[in-house]
């Protein structure tokens, strides 16, 4: 089955995108600095090993906008926290196995996703871990079902995220691929 690799995008407006990282840095600096980051980072990840999909958010804004690609498929993220967004990308999106990343994670390279669809080969589920506690990447083979428990009370945006999600993926054999840093606050874009 053909392997998808789904990125989860807002559309790039102050005040709507990366909200920790506008209080160190400003709202039109951080919304310039994530436009231009999710450019990059999907002109890097068009792979023919996998088929590239956008889950946009807004909704109706998404869908729309001229800013993404037109040769990308779209996706709408529809409404919830993060966990509930992300399931949702699970249960609709693609047949075989599917991998989501944020758009805020500047050192990712096609050779980190096509090592974390191997380890999906050998396991159920693969996590990216992020060293604040978090994750960048998470993924199913989607061979099994997807557990009702998937992302439920994780605490997003906490050193616990992580540990959150392994727990929601009970009975899944988990695998961990590369730690890489995703972009929260101004500290982060040093690193």
């Amino acid at each position: 089955m053909r392997k998808t690799l789904v990125m989860m995008v807002k559309e790039p407006r102050a005040g709507r995108v990366k909200t920790r990282l506008a209080g160190d840095i400003g709202r039109i600096p951080a919304t310039w600095w994530f436009r231009h980051q999710t450019r990059r980072m999907i002109r890097k990840l068009e792979d023919p090993r996998w088929d590239l999909v956008l889950a946009v958010s807004p909704d109706a804004e998404g869908m729309n906008s001229r800013i993404w690609p037109a040769h990308l498929p779209k996706f709408p993220q529809g409404t919830g926290d993060l966990g509930d967004r992300m399931s949702r990308v699970f249960c609709e999106v693609g047949q075989g196995p599917l991998i989501i990343v944020g758009g805020d994670i500047p050192g990712i390279t096609p050779r980190h996703i096509a090592r974390a669809f191997a380890l999906l080969g050998r396991r159920d589920a693969v996590l990216g871990p992020a060293p604040d506690g978090g994750y960048w990447l998470i993924g199913l083979t989607r061979k099994v079902a997807v557990p009702p428990t998937l992302l439920k009370n994780v605490r997003w945006s906490t050193k616990d995220a992580l540990e959150d999600t392994v727990a929601s993926l009970s009975g899944l054999r988990i695998g961990i691929t590369d730690t890489l840093n995703d972009v929260d606050r101004g500290a982060d874009l040093s690193a």
